[in-house]
C-alpha cells in the first residue's frame, strides 16, 4: 500500500519559513519545530532534511541571500563597486546579528561548515573573476591568493555591521571599493 503522496513544494516551504523566522526572530531564537509549524509541516519533515539548525540555515542562506552578480564593466574600479554593493546587500540583512551564533554552531557541525564554505566560495567567484579580468587587462599585477582580496572587501563590511553596529552607507561602500582598487593597482582613487 503506497504512503501519502510526496509534497513537491515542501522543501521550498520549509526554506521560506526558516528564512522568514531567521529575519524576524534571529538565529539564536530559530527552532526547527517553529520552522515546521510555519511551513505547515511536521517536525519530522525538517529533521529528515536537516539534522541541525546550522545545516538548515546554511541552505536557507544559499537560497535567500541576495546574489553576488557577475559583472564586467570593462574596468576594475566599477566592477569592484558593483560587487561591494552586492556584498553589502547581504551584510545589511536583519538576520546578520545571528551570524555569531551560526559560526559557533558551524564549529560543532562539520557538514554544515563544509556547506557554508562551499556557499562562501561560490559567492566569492564574481570577485575573483573580476580580479582575473583586471590582471588580464593589465590593470593589476599578478596575485597568487585571490581570496585575500575577498577578505579585504568583505572583512570591513562584516566588522562595520557586527562589531561597529553601523550601517553600510553609500560613502562607506565607495571607500571600500576604492581601497580594494588601490590595493590591487597601486593607484589611489578618491571615492
Amino acid at each position: 500500500m503506497p504512503g501519502r503522496p510526496r509534497d513537491a513544494d515542501l522543501g521550498s516551504r520549509l526554506l521560506a519559513a526558516a528564512w522568514s523566522l531567521l529575519q524576524s526572530e534571529g538565529y539564536d531564537a530559530l527552532a526547527l519545530t517553529s520552522v515546521a509549524s510555519r511551513a505547515g509541516a511536521h517536525r519530522t519533515d525538517v529533521y529528515r532534511r536537516w539534522s541541525s539548525k546550522a545545516q538548515l540555515v546554511v541552505d536557507v542562506l544559499d537560497v535567500h541571500l541576495p546574489p553576488i552578480t557577475e559583472v564586467d564593466t570593462g574596468a576594475l574600479g566599477s566592477d569592484l563597486r558593483a560587487i561591494v554593493a552586492d556584498f553589502a546587500a547581504s551584510w545589511s540583512s536583519p538576520w546578520i546579528d545571528g551570524l555569531v551564533g551560526l559560526t559557533a554552531d558551524l564549529q560543532r557541525d562539520p557538514d554544515a561548515e563544509l556547506a557554508f564554505r562551499v556557499m562562501a566560495e561560490r559567492r566569492g567567484a564574481p570577485l575573483r573573476a573580476a580580479i582575473a579580468r583586471a590582471m588580464k587587462r593589465g590593470e593589476s599585477g599578478e596575485l597568487t591568493d585571490l581570496s585575500l582580496v575577498g577578505d579585504v572587501v568583505e572583512g570591513p563590511l562584516m566588522h562595520r555591521r557586527m562589531v561597529g553596529r553601523q550601517p553600510l552607507t553609500t560613502e562607506y561602500l565607495d571607500t571600500i571599493a576604492s581601497a580594494a582598487h588601490s590595493l590591487l593597482t597601486g593607484i589611489s582613487v578618491t571615492p
